[in-house]
């Protein structure tokens, strides 16, 4: 018998803000189907305020309740039956992040759970990588964010380690990573891979998935570090002006697309990674294989 439900994550990252429904199809005794079928972004960019000040700002609060509402609002249009609402990096450092997750779940009837680094790291790890990975291949995986990245040494189809580093996009932007957190991801990197004869690294995030849809490459290919290398000096080459009208790049990834290109490529040099594939996967999809597989709580509309 087919049975068909709606989930829904929501991911309040330190860039943009993410609702992501899937269709969860189950058909007898065949293995269970994850579908996505709508993904809404907003790049409401939470981590500019509070990396530099602590705090979310008023312009920013309001536009999440305003958000928050309309994820509401099409959660009920689409007929989801469980969500679950993960916010990283920025809600965890900010100092008014409770008062907002509580005027939201007033307003909004979305109850925000904020997650640290490890189990952020955890959640993707729910996503389907062993549908894009080879079970004898080690491969660190990483997932660049606004405000953190989370590295995975995957071998043998397992997962062996993971850690959340407190370099991403925005900070970078904003140059308030310390050197001190560059040096002890290189040794991170360095001692968890040191032991493997090769390493080949996935990416996900939105910078990454967008540089993987420009090269033209098909699905299930790999990026060069050659390729990826060229194309970061090529973005260093034009202003951020330029990569808007002559790269045709969204204005809120025009910016950080360079760092995020950055954190891969020294993601590769340390590990000597000489490949990137880009599956297409992150914290959205592993929200929904949570909410499935009830590892993580969740609620029921």
């Amino acid at each position: 018998m087919l049975k068909i439900q709606k989930y829904a994550a929501i991911d309040i990252g330190s860039n943009a803000v993410r609702l992501l429904i899937s269709n969860i199809i189950e058909l007898n005794d065949e293995p269970v189907v994850f579908k996505k079928n709508s993904l809404v972004r907003v790049p409401i960019r939470l981590g500019a305020d509070v990396f530099l000040k602590g705090e979310i700002s008023e312009y920013n609060q309001e536009r999440m309740v305003d958000t928050m509402k309309a994820f509401s609002l099409l959660m009920k249009s689409h007929g989801v039956v469980r969500y679950k609402a993960c916010a990283t990096s920025a809600m965890r450092e900010a100092n008014n992040s409770e008062p907002l997750s509580k005027k939201i779940a007033e307003t909004c009837g979305i109850n925000i759970d904020i997650i640290d680094g490890e189990e952020e790291a955890a959640i993707i790890a729910e996503t389907d990588l062993h549908t894009f990975i080879d079970p004898n291949r080690t491969y660190l995986y990483v997932d660049v964010g606004g405000g953190s990245t989370e590295f995975s040494i995957i071998h043998n189809g397992k997962k062996i380690k993971s850690k959340s580093f407190k370099i991403g996009t925005v900070r970078l932007l904003n140059d308030i990573v310390k050197s001190e957190t560059w040096i002890e991801l290189e040794k991170w990197i360095k001692e968890n891979t040191a032991q493997y004869y090769k390493i080949e690294l996935i990416g996900s995030g939105g910078n990454i998935n967008k540089i993987f849809k420009i090269s033209g490459k098909s699905i299930g290919k790999p990026l060069t570090y050659f390729y990826l290398t060229n194309y970061y000096k090529m973005l260093q080459n034009y202003s951020y002006e330029e990569r808007i009208t002559k790269l045709n790049l969204n204005q809120d990834r025009a910016d950080v697309i360079i760092p995020a290109t950055r954190i891969y490529l020294s993601a590769m040099k340390w590990s000597g990674a000489k490949d990137i594939y880009v599956p297409k996967i992150g914290l959205s999809d592993g929200i929904i294989k949570s909410i499935y597989h009830e590892t993580v709580s969740s609620v029921t509309i």
